[in-house]
């Protein structure tokens, strides 16, 4: 079964000759295969919480396994509502990349409902805990959280249908969930900890305009006015590539300002990576997907996807090397 597991980890589809386990249909139901920018974001937390000098392993933890279960709900919530709403059908592009919980038969409605009841519970009694252990900020970072994760899809405010769904990410994966980790971690939270949680913000922001640009045709005919239909596709080409060469800059500029050790540099080695994913951008979209493309249609996210493993993980791995061996710029 572990392939199985890796297979939709890896893709977020399953393949129909094999027999579907319970683990991988919930796996599917999920969409394990983002989970990875949650990770990261928790990570950055508390590499940064370590480097201060004030890391605690439980609740920097728990933060991140209520950061997961946050992500899990927010994904279940986000199919619910847009088939509630009448947005995802079979033909919409949510049904074509990967299999839709409900429209693929994978469970129905009651029990995806009951599944985000579930999850939402579990995250509260860690909020609860946490709340107790650090005070009332945790509860602030899980209502902001909360409300953007449920109304970016869920009526009466639709975040996603008013351009405000992209800002809405980076603010979750950038401010919420590292200042959050670090705060859960440490007890404190000093400004210089909301700079360096801008970069990966960034990089997870140029993944949903990815997405939203691989769905701006169908997006546009249904009145969803996310920043690709509202740029156009060559003003949401021109910003996910300009967000990718920022990330660069402002990281630069955090080490220059010795917010962040040098070794975060190692970013440098994902820059063939960069060039790759740019000089996709800059072709059109191909009219068929290559052999053995798993996600089609979507395209553009696939690659804004991948750049942001491969710098999210290097950025990681320089924030690790701090910690152990601590370089900065002399002041």
């Amino acid at each position: 079964m572990w392939r199985n597991w890796l297979e939709v980890y890896r893709t977020c589809n399953f393949r129909a000759d094999r027999p579907m386990d319970p683990i991988s249909k919930w796996l599917l139901v999920v969409r394990c295969c983002v989970f990875p920018m949650t990770f990261i974001s928790a990570a950055i937390g508390g590499l940064l919480a370590a480097s201060a000098g004030r890391f605690e392993p439980l609740p920097f933890l728990l933060s991140t396994v209520g950061l997961l279960l946050a992500h899990a709900a927010n994904n279940m919530i986000n199919d619910y509502f847009d088939l509630e709403t009448g947005l995802d059908s079979g033909e919409y592009v949510r049904a074509q990349y990967a299999p839709h919980p409900i429209l693929s038969g994978l469970v129905t409605r009651p029990q995806l409902l009951r599944a985000i009841l579930l999850v939402n519970a579990l995250d509260a009694l860690i909020a609860l805990y946490l709340t107790m252990l650090r005070g009332w900020p945790i509860l602030a970072f899980a209502i902001v959280g909360l409300f953007i994760s449920v109304f970016y899809v869920a009526p009466p405010i639709r975040l996603k249908r008013i351009g405000l769904g992209e800002l809405g990410v980076f603010l979750v994966w950038g401010p919420l969930m590292i200042g959050g980790t670090f705060y859960a971690t440490t007890g404190m939270l000093p400004a210089w900890v909301w700079w360096a949680s801008l970069p990966y913000a960034m990089l997870v922001a140029t993944v949903l305009i990815g997405k939203h640009m691989d769905k701006a045709e169908q997006d546009r005919a249904r009145g969803i006015y996310t920043l690709p239909v509202l740029l156009g596709e060559r003003g949401a080409r021109a910003l996910n590539i300009g967000l990718m060469i920022a990330f660069y800059l402002v990281v630069l500029g955090l080490v220059l300002a010795r917010v962040l050790g040098v070794w975060v540099l190692l970013i440098l080695l994902s820059l063939p990576r960069l060039m790759e994913v740019l000089r996709t951008y800059l072709r059109p979209r191909p009219a068929v997907p290559p052999p053995g493309y798993p996600v089609w249609p979507l395209w553009y996210v696939s690659w804004a996807f991948v750049f942001n493993r491969r710098a999210g993980a290097l950025f990681l791995a320089g924030l690790l090397l701090n910690l152990v061996l601590p370089v900065y710029l002399p002041g």
